[in-house]
């Protein structure tokens, strides 16, 4: 029988040319996904500032794992906000102080900007004390000239924002991994119950009244709304000129961009708690300002755990600072129609932090009260945000579906009830 001939086509690639083929495709799509990575990055820093340190250590060192379950649930409406954020200026090609002046009235807007220019400047003293501890903790800097060097620093980093904001997101990146390194060093030397921690992560509880305090705290640490008014903004470098289409495809991607970046600061916040826990509580030791915690590792731990810590407090503070200042410009200039000369506004946002130094404050307990102070400016930017997003007419295509609506007024109702729990034991501390 003859055989039949077999034809080939010429223009058919070999395995091996296909598989190349394949690899340069699946390159060319990353580094699409990859042009998109970045402002969630910016965001997350705020996400593991020093007044992060503050609160974890002390609930910590204080009430052992017991709230790791606020840092999983602050996180997770971290998230949630985040996104929204993103999604409003996409939708819009705007950012949310801009959105809030062209809906609101002018009494109003007002109202938001000095709510969130004092958001601002709470958040900044925090983050400005963390540089300022870390040159001090880590090379013994006075505090003084700390102060002065935590300043030039937080100003050169803005500035390379005149090289585009790319530049801006992976110097940030860079610290972040300084923080993260830290931190798992942390971890492997203080040998955590892990049972224990997955059971208070997944668990919540509340040991007592006093708790509550370090618990808002958490969560004004954790969920931040100066953040949220600037993800809107940094949002913007990637979405000039898009058709809907392109703008779904870069929702898309912003997040994923901030489920990446959200979960590794989950992740620090954890470890910070974890560690604080299983060194500090478990050797009967209750940390009253950041400088124990430094000088209590070292005995602990050795050297190489006071130094891990110090710097990741030191990379924490330059970029949370950088990241501050930057909040506080797109707050002060959107808003209302009142403008500030760049160096004025990025001083501004510094000088509580400047003042709280030279006073002789305790840092630890600065820190603490300024991440109340957030938890209770928070409602004013999350119900602006939420009934923006929720406005076809201003969203498009892009707005709010019924449940995505339910979970964020229930987000809302959430931290107003915590603050409303603060405020009443604070003034019935019995």
């Amino acid at each position: 029988m003859e055989k039949e001939s077999v034809l080939t086509n010429p223009f058919e690639l070999s395995p091996a040319a296909a598989g190349v083929n394949e690899a340069w495709k699946i390159s060319i799509k990353w580094k699409e996904h990859l042009q998109f990575l970045g402002p969630a990055f910016i965001v997350s820093v705020a996400y593991i500032d020093p007044g992060n340190f503050a609160t974890n250590i002390s609930g910590g060192s204080t009430y052992q794992y017991n709230l790791l379950w606020v840092i999983l649930w602050s996180n997770l409406m971290a998230i949630f906000l985040q996104i929204m954020s993103a999604k409003l200026g996409i939708a819009t090609g705007k950012n949310l102080t801009q959105m809030s002046r062209e809906v609101f009235s002018v009494q109003t807007n007002w109202l938001f900007f000095i709510v969130a220019t004092l958001a601002a400047m709470a958040t900044t003293m925090a983050e400005f004390l963390g540089g300022v501890l870390g040159f001090y903790l880590l090379l013994g800097i006075p505090m003084n000239y700390s102060m002065l060097l935590t300043a030039a620093v937080t100003f050169f980093i803005i500035y390379l924002q005149k090289y585009g904001q790319r530049m801006v997101e992976i110097v940030i990146a860079l610290m972040i991994a300084v923080i993260c390194i830290s931190y798992i060093l942390e971890l492997f030397l203080a040998r955590p119950n892990w049972p224990q921690v997955a059971l208070h992560t997944l668990i919540p509880s509340l040991p007592n009244s006093q708790a509550v305090l370090i618990a808002v705290g958490m969560l004004g640490a954790t969920v931040m709304p100066h953040v949220i008014y600037l993800h809107s903004q940094l949002v913007q470098s990637r979405n000039n000129g898009l058709s809907i289409e392109e703008k779904k495809k870069h929702l898309r991607m912003e997040k994923l961009d901030v489920l990446v970046a959200m979960n590794i600061a989950f992740i620090v916040n954890a470890a910070m708690v974890i560690v604080s826990a299983s060194v500090f509580y478990s050797n009967g030791i209750v940390v009253q300002s950041i400088e124990d915690a430094h000088r209590s590792l070292e005995p602990l731990l050795g050297p190489l755990s006071s130094g891990a810590f110090g710097a990741a407090l030191l990379a924490s503070g330059f970029s949370s600072s950088s990241v501050g200042a930057m909040a506080g410009e797109t707050i002060m200039d959107g808003f209302v129609d009142f403008k500030i000369p760049l160096i004025g506004r990025r001083i501004l946002t510094m000088l509580p932090g400047m003042i709280v130094i030279m006073i002789g404050v305790n840092p630890m307990k600065a820190l603490l009260m300024s991440q109340v102070c957030l938890s209770f400016v928070l409602p004013v930017a999350i119900i602006s945000m939420l009934y923006i997003t929720g406005r076809k007419d201003l969203m498009g295509e892009f707005v709010n579906k019924p449940c995505v609506k339910i979970v964020g007024w229930v987000i809302a109702a959430m931290i107003v009830s915590l603050n409303i729990i603060l405020l009443y034991l604070t003034v019935n501390p019995g």
